[in-house]
């Protein structure tokens, strides 16, 4: 599976820490209210020069072909829990998942951890583009319950925007594949950047709860039209295949290459 959304301008990304998270799930087939949960469905975008920083702006194809400022804010965007499970957000995180329009349809116990945990995951330094995949990202920080083991498959893309290439269509096309894959099942994360405004270099990754998910995702429409798009797009355009683990009696994850083996769980 390969989303192709890399953004066009070059511009550098804060990497001012986030708080601590709360989260309570829900499971009942009621929609739960909160004060803090309201801008959760909101895109990310470009961010205009008046607003608050910590807001999350509107992010389209306008306003990535035109931005109107630099890009501060980059949260994670976490794919919709099935309609049984709602999640309660209990203190002002400064940097707010963003949300999936589509649920996913299902999504076993250990990934509904990884899932909460994964609302604090950012990298580490402006220049994540350039540092090994387990080195990018806060990977130390996410933490899962002792007493669960699993696996998980990851896909990382490092890739470098042709001069001149027009972004929206490719933009629109990422957006529509992603939430093609979203509801054919198993993607639980899918994070993007911005390019480096030295190297023009970017990373962008996904995490699925198998590698079956994201292969069957493949064949969908909507990835395929997004990836003869992205054929003519990047000078530069690499894959790589990590797997993400979680061992009993531990709370913190690492990762490891991936050997080609299913994930375990």
């Amino acid at each position: 599976m390969g989303f192709t959304l890399v953004h066009s301008y070059a511009e550098l990304v804060s990497s001012e820490s986030q708080h601590p998270l709360d989260i309570d799930l829900v499971a009942d087939g009621t929609e739960s209210e909160h004060p803090d949960s309201d801008n959760l469905d909101v895109g990310l975008g470009a961010i205009d020069t008046e607003r608050d920083p910590h807001e999350l702006p509107t992010f389209n194809s306008k306003s990535l072909t035109n931005p109107s400022s630099t890009v501060l804010y980059l949260p994670p965007l976490l794919s919709s829990l099935p309609h049984d499970l709602r999640v309660l957000l209990h203190t002002s995180l400064e940097q707010q998942p963003m949300l999936s329009e589509t649920r996913l349809p299902d999504i076993d116990p250990v990934s509904l951890s990884l899932h909460k945990a994964l609302h604090h995951f950012r990298p580490v330094t402006p220049y994540y583009a350039e540092l090994p995949y387990d080195e990018a990202f806060n990977w130390s920080e996410l933490e899962l319950p002792e007493d669960e083991e699993r696996e998980w498959y990851c896909v990382a893309f490092r890739s470098k925007r042709l001069p001149g290439s027009d972004s929206g269509p490719l933009y629109d096309a990422d957006k529509l594949a992603h939430e093609e894959a979203v509801l054919s099942g198993g993607l639980i994360m899918y994070w993007y950047g911005v390019p480096d405004p030295e190297t023009g270099m970017n990373l962008a990754t996904c995490i699925w709860q198998s590698r079956k998910h994201a292969v069957a995702a493949n064949s969908h429409p909507h990835h395929i039209r997004a990836m003869m798009l992205a054929a003519s797009s990047y000078e530069v355009y690499t894959l790589e295949r990590h797997k993400l683990r979680k061992l009993r009696g531990e709370r913190g994850v690492t990762i490891h290459p991936f050997d080609g083996a299913e994930v375990v769980w």
